[in-house]
């Protein structure tokens, strides 16, 4: 009897993750063109479930990275690593992507366009590269768009709850000033995501009753709002600020909703690090993460050497995808620059 309620535990499980893959990928399957559309759905949910990049290069195979690895697809919908038989992006493909994304309007994406990249419903975001249009020595728009990149954004409720121990402050009930250095695709916006919605919602078996959180959400990923309602979980007592540069956004959350807490992501201009010291002397804890592999490459950019010779941030902690996306390699206290036992995560 034991074993078939964990049997039934189990596919109720697989069935919740596949319903949940399947929703997450709703946005990004109503951007794409009919023909890689049904080679998507034709994957299994598994597959389709670790999906983390879709690239689409002019003329050139269509590729998939699935759990970190490349994959090319067959023209009869089945994930394959030789270039025979395999399917290509052909221009109408590239035109029906921004037709559909822009609304058959690619110039009132004009805004979004000029940063490199669009983000959709559900956090969701297209990069594109092409013909750089520049005005005034700035990037206007991008046109005669010859790449494309959708990166799948996920939820994964708990994903931080192994980190949530080194963050808070039990004795003194609230949060550490806490940076998370991560080389690209590492998870460490999701992570961010969910420290952000456990915080905010509160943690009771740390005794933690949760606590405001403000959160500066500059590319639209860490909320992924829509008309400014946030799509992803970030907690009931978390106010978001959507597509704000960080700097400005950190100061307008200070000075208008009291936070206790700031959140934001992928910190690195001289500006960002004086808008975190104005954070810092305020009382109020900051979350962010920035793009490193190491807190020796972190010394390497000024901005991030002043803030690390600051001694303010009192948990640093480092992820690759060595075991897997969210790998965490260290944990080292900001304060004596020590490495902290950490058990394998």
């Amino acid at each position: 009897m034991a074993s078939k309620i964990l049997n039934i535990s189990k596919t109720a499980a697989w069935e919740k993750e596949t319903e949940q893959s399947r929703a997450e990928m709703e946005n990004i399957m109503a951007v794409l063109p009919e023909s890689i559309r049904v080679l998507l759905e034709s994957l299994p949910s598994k597959q389709l479930s670790k999906l983390e990049e879709l690239r689409l290069r002019l003329n050139l195979p269509l590729i998939l990275v699935i759990d970190g690895k490349d994959s090319f697809i067959t023209e009869k919908g089945v994930l394959t690593v030789c270039r025979e038989n395999i399917f290509s992006v052909t221009p109408q493909d590239m035109q029906k992507v921004l037709q559909l994304v822009s609304g058959s309007s690619v110039y009132a994406l004009e805004d979004e366009l000029k940063n490199g990249y669009i983000t959709m419903p559900g956090g969701h975001r297209i990069g594109l590269c092409g013909k750089v249009v520049t005005e005034k020595g700035r990037v206007k728009t991008i046109k005669h768009v010859s790449s494309i990149n959708m990166r799948v954004s996920r939820e994964i409720p708990g994903a931080a709850s192994k980190l949530i121990p080194y963050v808070i402050d039990r004795d003194k009930g609230t949060v550490k000033h806490t940076l998370l250095v991560s080389p690209p695709r590492c998870g460490k916006t999701t992570l961010l995501r969910d420290l952000v919605r456990q915080i905010s919602n509160g943690i009771p078996s740390l005794s933690f009753p949760g606590t405001t959180v403000g959160l500066v959400d500059e590319r639209s990923e860490l909320a992924g709002c829509y008309y400014g309602l946030p799509q992803k979980d970030v907690g009931l007592r978390t106010d978001v600020l959507d597509a704000c540069p960080k700097a400005e956004g950190m100061i307008m959350l200070l000075r208008a909703m009291s936070p206790q807490v700031i959140a934001t992501d992928e910190i690195g201009r001289a500006e960002d690090v004086r808008a975190l010291e104005e954070v810092f002397h305020a009382g109020v804890k900051v979350i962010t993460t920035v793009h490193a592999a190491s807190i020796k490459e972190l010394i390497q950019r000024p901005a991030l050497k002043y803030l690390l010779e600051l001694k303010t941030i009192d948990r640093y902690i480092i992820l690759s995808r060595t075991r897997g996306v969210g790998t965490i390699e260290e944990i080292i206290d900001g304060r004596t620059m020590q490495l902290l036992e950490v058990k394998t995560c």
